[in-house]
């Protein structure tokens, strides 16, 4: 196993938890990786941090850039690597030490592999502490048509990136990494699911995902469908069916939250000053 894999760790406003995703990259029991630490633009010390690191291993290379968010950020570090092969990790996340050197073999070996994933936890705080557990299954885009399941920290051939033009620099407000594994697998290229717990996605609070799933999670569905309409007109009777189950599912929850004790109170109290405004 020679291929040489670029490691892209975009950062912004993560420079207290960069420290623990480097060292898992440090760690890594395959040895022939270069990682690219990505500032976005970041208004803490997220430079001296990743200088650090750049000073303990030659292998850590530092670049800079205006802020353009995650997709920006993922590009930029893209176009300055020389690997064969791009494994995307975010500042917060951790990878196990076996990582590079279970699933490099899967995208040397099969020339029609695009993508390698694994199995993931979601820890909070530690990695001892695993709230949640994420297990893809598939191997094309038909598993991935309306939900994505394949975690964005998974290794990737980087020609396939330059065959879609990179990650869409317009998706600001997450989905970007599905849109990029279905422009991928919409190709003919195939992915893999290697059935071992070697990623942990940190989950907090307040983040990214949070925020794209409360606020944005409608939007950048009907940017994506419209994007790749060719596949979804293909799959237009489940495509169909999916958009009315999600219509279904949401006047359930609408009609639930309307006889929920709290919502009663509400508008309860919210009565005089209807009455009022009238």
């Amino acid at each position: 196993m020679n291929v040489l894999v670029s490691i892209i760790v975009p950062c912004f406003n993560q420079a207290h938890f960069l420290g623990e995703a480097l060292r898992s990259v440090l760690n890594q029991t395959y040895e022939n990786w270069e990682c690219i630490i990505v500032n976005d633009g970041s208004p803490d010390n997220t430079r001296e941090q990743a200088l650090l690191w750049c000073n303990k291993d030659k292998r850590f290379k530092y670049l800079e850039k205006d802020n353009g968010g995650l997709s920006s950020a993922r590009n930029a570090g893209i176009k300055n690597c020389v690997g064969e092969f791009v494994l995307p990790l975010d500042a917060d996340d951790i990878i196990d030490e076996t990582f590079l050197s279970k699933l490099v073999p899967f995208l040397e070996l099969d020339k029609s592999l695009a993508i390698v994933s694994c199995y993931s936890k979601f820890f909070f705080k530690t990695t001892e502490n695993i709230i949640h557990e994420l297990k893809p299954i598939g191997t094309t885009y038909h598993a991935i048509l309306y939900e994505n399941s394949l975690i964005a920290t998974s290794l990737y051939r980087k020609k396939c990136w330059e065959e879609v033009g990179g990650y869409d620099e317009n998706m600001k407000k997450g989905f970007e990494d599905w849109e990029f594994w279905i422009a991928i697998t919409k190709l003919g290229w195939t992915y893999k699911v290697l059935e071992e717990f070697l990623f942990f996605y940190r989950k907090q609070k307040q983040s990214m995902l949070i925020d794209t799933l409360e606020n944005h999670r409608f939007t950048n569905m009907e940017y994506v469908f419209k994007k790749h309409k060719d596949i979804y007109l293909k799959h237009h009777d489940s495509t169909i069916d999916y958009l009315l189950y999600l219509l279904k599912n949401n006047n359930k929850k609408e009609l639930k939250l309307k006889k929920s004790v709290p919502y009663i109170i509400a508008k309860i109290l919210a009565k005089p000053f209807n009455l009022f405004k009238k």
